[in-house]
């Protein structure tokens, strides 16, 4: 049986902007509809109160040395982060705001209307399906070639310039924001280590899939690897 395709660069579909900001009006809602997904996810991962995913497992591992709230070292992380884009030579876009903006929000918005489950097997339940449902959400607002978010634009930049699949660059990095998390004292569970397992490998299949039921539109343009 062939092994499936790596993924190393996020495809173009139909629906893909023109530019960084030069949006269809099916790339914005695209965007919305992915990156509500996005923080819908992480919204699930918080409520099952089984870990969080690595990047907030850092924040708050530097917030507890620096006195400051997990959400204002997120902040100060995500702003290190984009001095790391100069480098990789990576440019923002419409969807890099929008990153910053909408999935804060939908955390806000959707973690109180869940249900808080109190039983283990309805809360490893509830963060697998987290997980899933942040790989879908950023396959979706990726595809829309309106620029990846701060941590992503690291995963797309490198795999670019390091010619790797999204995959393991992404559980590269996962796993290096884990352990330095860890080391400061930020909070780990079995979620944070499903997370930082299985999100790169749940996000290219999430792209490989969109591809596929892309070139069988017929408006599709060409995909590329």
């Amino acid at each position: 049986m062939p092994r499936p395709k790596l993924v190393r660069h996020v495809p173009v579909f139909p629906w893909s902007a023109t530019g960084l900001w030069s949006p269809w009006p099916s790339s914005v809602a695209v965007l919305v509809v992915g990156l509500w997904m996005f923080g819908t996810g992480e919204s699930l991962m918080i409520d099952a109160r089984l870990g969080n995913s690595p990047w907030t497992v850092l924040a708050d591992g530097l917030a507890r040395h620096a006195g400051v709230a997990i959400g204002t070292m997120t902040v100060i992380v995500s702003g290190f982060v984009l001095l790391g884009w100069v480098v990789l030579r990576e440019r923002p876009g419409l969807g890099t705001i929008g990153n910053a903006l909408l999935i804060g929000l939908a955390v806000d918005v959707m973690e109180p209307l869940l249900p808080a489950p109190t039983g283990l097997a309805p809360r490893l339940a509830e963060a697998a399906a987290g997980i899933a449902l942040v790989a879908v959400g950023g396959a979706l607002y990726l595809s829309t070639q309106l620029g990846p978010g701060p941590r992503d634009g690291w995963m797309t930049g490198l795999a670019k310039r390091l010619d790797q699949p999204i995959a393991r660059v992404r559980l590269s990095i996962e796993a290096v924001v884990l352990v330095a998390g860890w080391l400061l004292g930020g909070r780990v569970g079995v979620t944070t280590f499903a997370f930082a397992l299985l999100i790169g490998h749940t996000l290219a299949a999430a792209l490989g899939l969109l591809s596929r039921l892309a070139v069988t539109a017929p408006t599709t343009v060409a995909v590329t690897d």
